[in-house]
């Protein structure tokens, strides 16, 4: 049955692309997928047309269901049925098709970029980051062969295309030159074509009297400069998506300031460092979409910026990394005694980071002791320890893979609830059946 509703939607998903010739923006990358789009399309949609991928639809399934603007039908056969229908019947007599479709492309193995392309072949191409150990490496030889497989985006853009590099992440600036379009590069590093520059978290206060404005910097490209603001958002990964999103905007001819007012209408999507009250007057910072190591370590740095009077954070494995998951897990475990007051591991793999945490290092280096960390098998009982040891003024980091399901644990200790089906991710009615 999968198989063939993939084949289906493949089909009509080409045929779409032939027929209506959209303006393909793509992005991929081991994080930041998802923020970079969502940028992307603040910044594109008062000047085009736009479509972007819902949640995080990013597979063979999920990227033609954003080209047909089709939602997901779970397992119904009978509503798949009625919603393929609508797909052909808009594919030859809807009259209005956007302009521009901004999309999400993960992989999980070989081939699967191939595919993607196939699908939608970009104008221009995006690669966040992916780092020395990127997510999903389990499922290829070597993190040399996923590597390759993500830089396929880049190699089949056309001459007038774009490549949007993150110059900050030596593993895809050295992408360069698998290109034949025309390569901009962003990030904090001097080299970058589009530089971040005086970074800035805007915090005041602990506890009740803490005021959070989100962050700020300034984006530069030869003499152009321009301050961006993102309210209620944090840490630097944010400015990277922001700054990726300017480049596009610049590629199709928006100015800078045009594109600083984009933003001011961007916000970081659910269970990307979602800043939510919880009990006793302390805060979450709610990473739980997903964990690489690269992704753990930004968050941990940005749980480090904050006013707070302890720092907590509850870790759950980070999945699918093959042969590196301990010198992975123990590399969060140094930076969690650096960082933290408190440690609550989720899963076997955290057990190293537990680990690591406690062990003796160079004369200035922070190391933590048993009595300032718990292990829980799952994330209810951790989410349940969180609310015991809770304290006013705590700022806590919740974050793990998606099959840790670590969202239980901001839900558990959440100021307000009732919000979690707009704050939380996976509370669809799938999601919640799921143990």
């Amino acid at each position: 049955m999968r198989r063939l509703l993939e084949l289906i939607l493949a089909s009509l998903a080409r045929a779409t692309v032939r027929r209506r010739r959209p303006y393909v923006i793509a992005v991929t990358g081991s994080a930041g997928k998802t923020s970079t789009k969502e940028a992307i399309w603040a910044v594109l949609k008062p000047h085009f047309r736009v479509r972007k991928s819902e949640k995080s639809f990013n597979t063979e399934i999920g990227v033609p269901l954003t080209i047909l603007g089709m939602q997901h039908q779970g397992k119904n056969a009978f509503a798949w049925a009625g919603a393929i229908a609508g797909a052909a019947w808009r594919l030859w007599f809807a009259k209005e098709y956007p302009d521009v479709l901004v999309l999400e492309y993960g992989i999980q193995k070989r081939g699967d970029m191939d595919f993607l392309i196939g699908l939608a072949r970009p104008n221009i191409g995006i690669v966040t980051t992916i780092g020395d150990i990127p997510v999903h490496v389990e499922y290829f030889a070597n993190a040399e062969e996923l590597r390759r497989e993500k830089l396929k985006l880049i190699q089949v853009l056309p001459e007038n295309g774009t490549a949007i590099l993150n110059r900050d992440d030596e593993t895809v600036a050295s992408g360069e030159d698998k290109t034949h379009a025309e390569v901009v590069t962003y990030g904090f590093a001097p080299g970058a074509d589009i530089r971040i520059t005086h970074y800035e978290l805007r915090a005041s206060g602990v506890g009740e009297a803490m005021r959070l404005d989100g962050i700020w910097f300034k984006l530069r490209a030869g003499s152009d400069t321009v301050a961006v603001r993102l309210a209620n958002t944090f840490g630097k990964h944010q400015a990277y998506a922001a700054a990726a999103a300017a480049a596009v905007g610049r590629a199709l001819d928006l100015s800078f300031e045009e594109i600083a007012d984009g933003l001011l209408a961007y916000e970081a999507p659910p269970g990307r460092l979602k800043l939510i009250p919880a009990h006793r007057s302390a805060w979450i910072l709610d990473d739980t979409y997903n964990a690489s190591p690269i992704s753990t370590l930004a968050a941990l740095d940005v749980l480090a910026e904050f006013p707070a009077k302890r720092r907590i954070a509850v870790l759950g494995d980070m999945l699918e990394l093959g042969r590196f998951t301990e010198m992975a897990h123990r590399t969060i475990g140094e930076e969690v005694a650096e960082v933290c007051d408190y440690f609550i591991a989720v899963g076997e793999r955290m057990k190293f980071a537990m680990d690591e945490a406690m062990q003796p290092g160079p004369e200035n280096r922070r190391r933590m002791v048993r009595a300032q960390m718990q292990w829980f098998s799952n994330s209810q009982s951790a989410g349940k320890e969180l609310e015991r040891v809770l304290r006013p003024g705590d700022a806590v980091l919740v974050k793990g893979s998606q099959g840790m399901r670590m969202e239980r644990v901001t839900e558990e200790v959440m100021a307000e609830p009732e919000k979690a089906r707009r704050l939380l991710v996976r509370q669809d009615g799938d999601w919640k059946k799921r143990r």
